[in-house]
């Protein structure tokens, strides 16, 4: 499971009054990556809780402006409440960030100096009982970021065949008992629909438990849950062709930085990134290069970052958390 902000927190504006905050994942290392600089223009692909919106539009000021996605409607309503302070530094749109080469020249951000892409799942999509993320505060199994459109996680365990559930837990979840979970979940439907996240984790344990000894227990459902999740959002795709419209909107020494929190997403951003490195794509065996692409960006990270011991003890939702950054080289 993944997660983008630590629960909520209170602080302190500097005027004396509290409000609700959020601790983003390897807040230091983005910006240090990152380097919003005043009167820059960024984009943070995947707003969540606003943590790393807020302290990019700080570093920005007084006069640089910051364009935040989100596909949950909930996330961009939430971030525009509690960041208004911002004014029109801060532009707000609900779309997926596959959307981005159309969304952000719209919105006036054709050219841009950096780029996040932070890929957790928020702490308050998993605290939403109205979705299913979670297992722990359970809900009707929907489990899409933008609850008006897709196919929910429920629908999809009601129309696949056995063959397929276990693809989809293999492929995005690398769940090893993905065939016996399966099966299950086939047999249990006929008798009744599986529609909530309680139920699906409860048959996840009794056919496929957790083994009684390890370093760190971890719930039987949770590969399923992200499998399940990934399929409904498309989200591999998605993270694909956001990585590719970030380049093209990115200026000459801007930079793009991604917090995966998987191996999947993971695999696909260290690909994309030396693919853009070396700027060759023709395949081994060919004896020159036919297909003309340059190199478009240069590594900022070497290898990638993860969170420090520090950050995981006060947040052990970091643990899994990646950190890669490139910059955009001259065309």
């Amino acid at each position: 499971m993944r997660f983008q902000d630590s629960p909520v927190i209170r602080r302190s504006n500097g005027g004396g009054v509290m409000e609700e905050g959020h601790l983003p994942v390897m807040a230091e290392e983005v910006l240090s990556t990152l380097v919003p600089f005043p009167g820059s223009l960024q984009i943070d692909t995947t707003v969540g809780g606003g943590g790393h919106t807020e302290r990019i539009l700080e570093a920005t000021s007084p006069d640089g402006r910051l364009l935040g996605l989100d596909a949950d409607g909930a996330a961009i309503a939430r971030v525009a409440a509690r960041l208004r302070r911002f004014g029109d530094r801060l532009v707000l749109r609900q779309a997926n960030f596959r959307q981005i080469a159309d969304v952000a020249p719209d919105a006036g951000f054709a050219a841009v100096d950096g780029l996040l892409f932070d890929l957790g799942l928020s702490s308050f999509q998993l605290a939403d009982r109205t979705r299913g993320f979670g297992f722990r505060a359970g809900g009707p199994l929907d489990m899409r970021f933008d609850t008006s459109s897709g196919v929910s996680a429920a629908e999809l365990l009601a129309t696949l065949d056995a063959d397929e559930l276990a693809a989809v837990f293999r492929r995005y979840g690398e769940e090893p008992q993905a065939r016996r979970i399966a099966r299950a979940i086939v047999e249990a439907r006929r008798t009744s629909p599986i529609g909530t996240a309680e139920e699906l984790a409860g048959l996840v344990e009794r056919v496929a438990p957790a083994p009684p000894r390890g370093r760190r227990r971890v719930h039987p459902a949770t590969r399923v849950f992200q499998a399940l999740r990934i399929a409904v959002n498309e989200e591999l795709d998605a993270l694909a062709e956001g990585l590719a419209a970030a380049v093209e909107l990115l200026r000459p020494g801007g930079r793009l930085v991604v917090l995966s929190y998987h191996s999947l997403e993971d695999r696909i951003v260290n690909r994309f990134f030396q693919a853009e490195r070396r700027g060759c794509v023709c395949p081994p065996e060919a004896p020159i290069c036919v297909c003309g692409h340059q190199p478009r960006l240069r590594l900022v990270t070497r290898p990638s970052l993860t969170p420090t011991d520090a950050e995981i003890a006060a947040n052990p939702r970091a643990r899994s958390a990646r950190l890669r950054a490139a910059e955009r080289l001259a065309a």
